[in-house]
């Protein structure tokens, strides 16, 4: 598929503001106009960028009932209640399942965690862990990750004489469940600033306010902030005001000191040695905290995030490693068959969606599968199976086009849904399953983002080799952790020649180890990465010019550090 390079020159005004923070800062001009691009126009905004501080964290009170969740917290604690500590099972939950427990596991022995099976119980609050709550005496549970829309759960725990402190960032209805206290910065009734936290973010602001109140040492939860930056990370939210300070000094924590659990993820992800960067969570380190819930039960990373056992978490690691392994053999044949299917579907280039249904396919896996789909087809994409005589499914989306207020349209069809503007989750009886297409189907129709389903490729700075120096990595550098809000930056550079050096790498030869120069850069070739793009050889082999699109990449490994241009595209003529 042919991918759209979009490129905004700089305005006059913006070349100006670039120039006054270079005269200011001695920043890296390239760099100054990536920050003047983002909103970034004074010294003091930049400053407060490159330099992320704890003491900017808004105070948790502003967040609507959590006075009354600390207020329960502390009478649980002071009466030695029985406390569950429940959360989902993907990364963003058990995280803070594990934050959670850590930062009270001082102040209690009647402490207890809960993740429910995906394929017995499904998403959020399940009547089985409220069964159980009841059979151990448990009389608060704070949900985590989930709960937002569990107003009949609420309800039937609460007659049990069970209550709820619900710590969620998903996208509320109308009503809110019947709880002691309902955490979310998404609430209509929210002035909390910043509304953009992962359930772990919430599950952080709870114990911060919780702390503050008891006066402990704000240390005792910054150690913690690990957890937040996992979260963070695999859970694809802005990493933009309050979550830029939490992953900052989550990333921090992860390289110099991480939990013992946390280093035994980063073991068998191949890390260790390495800074690890937003990137490695999101591909390495998540993936693998992640299948225990896809394949097994999300209780086994909690389990292992909390160890302090040396040879339990040797065991543990080893055993979310194996279940990646698994999960990345059962994504690849689910998603070649979903792929089959779609070559099966009349008149599929006209559709604005691509929806898939298989009931045999293992519910662990659709929502990445989901993701492959909306990558190669560049339109969003649903995948359903079959669970528990319903059929639930994940939706993943593009930019531009909101999938839950998609299914949020569709909620008559539904039994549950849940989810963000890019990636959510649906439950539905079978018999609503062709209505919930054709609606759905009709909805992306309507809808203007999806008239032009070109892949777009957004180019910050059109630049030069040269412009790659000493400097210019260093004040790159300092806009870390880059992800959503903050993507990396993607630089444009034209007419690059072969070095005479560039060869064919990959177990198929599929991708291209690059040696180039422009004709600006003298004699000194830079090195690259174009994976996948194997189709372009020949003509580069000839010598022939050729324009690039690119990240730069820093790879750090046991001290030593590499420089390397990470492909994204290629044009072989003309310009953007």
């Amino acid at each position: 598929m042919i991918n759209k390079w979009n490129y905004q020159p700089p305005s006059q005004d913006v070349l100006n503001q670039r120039n006054k923070l270079v005269s200011e800062m001695g920043l890296n001009p390239v760099i100054a106009l990536l920050l003047v691009q983002r909103g970034l126009t004074t010294a003091q905004e930049v400053k407060r960028f490159f330099r992320p501080s704890l003491s900017n964290l808004h105070d948790p009170f502003l967040m609507p009932d959590m006075e009354k969740a600390v207020q329960r917290l502390n009478k649980a604690l002071g009466d030695k209640e029985r406390i569950l500590i429940y959360g989902d099972y993907d990364v963003d939950g058990t995280t803070a399942v594990s934050l959670v427990y850590k930062y009270l596991r001082p102040y209690s022995t009647n402490l207890d965690y809960y993740i429910p099976d995906r394929y017995d119980e499904g998403y959020g609050i399940s009547l089985r862990s409220i069964q159980y709550a009841e059979e151990h005496g448990i009389t608060l549970v704070i949900a985590l990750d989930c709960g937002i829309k569990a107003i009949e759960k609420i309800a039937y725990a609460k007659e049990r004489g069970i209550d709820f402190i619900i710590c969620d960032h998903h996208m509320p209805d109308d009503e809110l469940p019947d709880a002691v206290a309902v955490l979310d910065p998404k609430r209509a009734d929210s002035n909390y600033p910043y509304e953009h936290l992962s359930g772990c973010g919430v599950g952080f602001k709870f114990m911060q306010a919780f702390g503050m109140n008891n006066h402990f040492p704000f240390s005792d939860i910054e150690r913690l902030l690990e957890l937040t930056a996992v979260s963070i990370a695999s859970d694809i939210v802005p990493i933009t005001g309050e979550n830029r300070i939490l992953a900052y000094y989550g990333l921090r924590q992860i390289n110099s000191s991480p939990s013992m659990g946390l280093k035994g993820v980063i073991d068998v992800c191949g890390l260790s040695g390495k800074e690890i960067t937003i990137s490695d969570i999101v591909f390495k380190i998540g993936p693998r905290l992640n299948a225990s819930g896809r394949m097994m039960n999300g209780k086994e990373a909690v389990d292992l995030l909390l160890a302090k056992d040396r040879s339990v978490v040797r065991e543990k690691s080893e055993s979310i490693n194996q279940y990646n392994e698994e999960r990345r053999e059962l994504d690849k044949k689910i998603t070649e068959e979903a792929n089959e299917i779609i070559n099966t579907i009349p008149n599929i280039e006209d559709k604005k969606a691509v929806i898939v249904y298989n009931p045999q396919w293992h519910k662990g896996v659709i929502g990445i599968v989901a993701s492959r789909l909306t990558e190669k087809y560049y339109r969003p994409a649903v995948v359903l199976t079959k669970s528990s005589e319903l059929v639930t499914g994940s939706a993943r989306s593009i930019g531009g086009f909101d999938i839950y207020k998609a299914i949020e349209g569709c909620r008559d069809l539904l039994e549950n849904f849940g989810g963000h503007t890019y990636a959510a989750g649906l439950s539905l009886k079978e018999e609503n399953l062709p209505a919930f297409i054709e609606r759905f189907q009709q909805l992306a129709a309507e809808d203007s983002h999806l008239a032009q389903m070109t892949p777009q490729i957004d180019i910050d700075a059109l630049i030069d080799l040269k412009d790659i120096n000493t400097k210019f990595m260093n004040d790159l550098k300092k806009m870390n952790p880059f992800g959503p809000n903050n993507q990396k930056p993607v630089f444009c550079t034209y007419e690059v020649k072969d070095y005479g050096t560039s060869k064919l790498v990959g177990h198929n030869q599929e991708h291209i180890k690059l040696e180039i120069i422009d004709g600006k850069s003298g004699t000194s070739p830079i090195h690259g990465i174009a994976f996948g793009m194997a189709r372009y050889y020949a003509h580069i082999k000839q010598m022939k010019p050729f324009n690039i699109c690119y990240t730069v990449e820093e790879n750090t490994y046991n001290g030593n550090s590499s420089l390397q241009l990470q492909v994204k595209d290629i044009k072989l003529e003309g310009g953007i």
